[in-house]
């Protein structure tokens, strides 16, 4: 009983941990039908600057300075690599995405010199704490909760102010949108400003829980974040943070089987449960069928 306990929690924690990636696909996807593959790496270097501005500022400066750095990440990437291509075909911008990517990882590789960075203890969430008779970080107990807050805010933000009824008309009708005085590119930005900014919560929890990074270490959580939109039905902000629950549990009952090289199938499932889903519902658990306008 122990084990399950300890196992259902850290499963949560990652699901939740997943979940601050995810919304950023989503919500990205939602407006430009892109799919930013650059996002993930945005996570890792949420996680490298908290390293280099932890040790040369006090953690009540050096946090809040990688959360305004990481949001201006995503704006300039957003403004320099996917605004020039908004006209261009959708191939052209993922492309575009996937050189981001790999832009993002060599220079982290030539910063670090590819070696594996530790991230620093943070105050209070570092301590440890006995659930069921396993010691577990404060991170790991208060994910869950912190991004319950964050997702009820982003949604109050979404469904009552100017900024969230803008970008719902946009995800709704482009163009229609457009036609009707709304300022597209401020909203885009907007788009990836938040969903940066929950890139770098993510990190902050990730990191101290797996506190050793290397330039890829932004490429599985990631895709496992991708994976948990397309799950939830990506486009859906709901949808993305139930499915990264649901695949951050799943995973941390997989490394438990009872046979020998558990952990080793524990990626290899979580793309495999989301093949089985799409086979049965292919616009994920919340999606909507879309039909196109001839």
């Amino acid at each position: 009983m122990q084990l399950l306990i300890s196992t259902l929690i850290f499963g949560i924690s990652a699901g939740g941990q997943y979940a601050l990636i995810a919304i950023g696909y989503t919500m990205v996807y939602g407006i430009l039908r892109l799919i930013n593959f650059a996002h993930g790496d945005v996570f890792m270097v949420a996680g490298l600057m908290g390293i280099y501005l932890s040790a040369a500022l006090p953690l009540y400066l050096a946090l809040p300075l990688v959360l305004v750095l990481t949001v201006a990440l995503g704006f300039c990437i957003e403004r320099a690599a996917y605004k020039p291509l908004r006209a261009s075909p959708r191939m052209s911008v993922m492309i575009s995405a996937i050189g981001v990517s790999y832009l993002l990882q060599n220079t982290a590789t030539y910063v670090t010199g590819g070696q594996p960075m530790t991230y620093p203890t943070l105050p209070f969430l570092g301590d440890t704490v006995t659930i069921a008779g396993t010691s577990i970080k404060w991170a790991v107990v208060l994910t869950p909760f912190l991004v319950a807050a964050l997702v009820l805010v982003l949604t109050q933000l979404i469904d009552h102010t100017k900024v969230g009824l803008a970008m719902r008309a946009v995800a709704k009708d482009f163009e229609t949108s457009q036609l009707m005085g709304i300022k597209i590119n401020n909203v885009i930005s907007m788009t990836f400003v938040i969903g940066s900014a929950l890139a770098a919560v993510g990190s902050m929890l990730y990191f101290t829980t797996y506190p050793a990074i290397v330039p890829t270490a932004g490429a599985m959580p990631g895709l496992k974040a991708f994976v948990a939109a397309v799950f939830g039905g990506i486009g859906s902000i709901p949808g993305a943070v139930i499915g990264a629950f649901l695949i951050g549990i799943c995973e941390n009952f997989v490394k438990i089987l009872p046979f020998e090289g558990a952990t080793t199938f524990v990626d290899a499932f979580t793309f495999a449960l989301l093949i089985v889903v799409l086979i049965f519902k292919p616009t994920g658990l919340f999606g909507e069928k879309a039909t196109d306008k001839v």
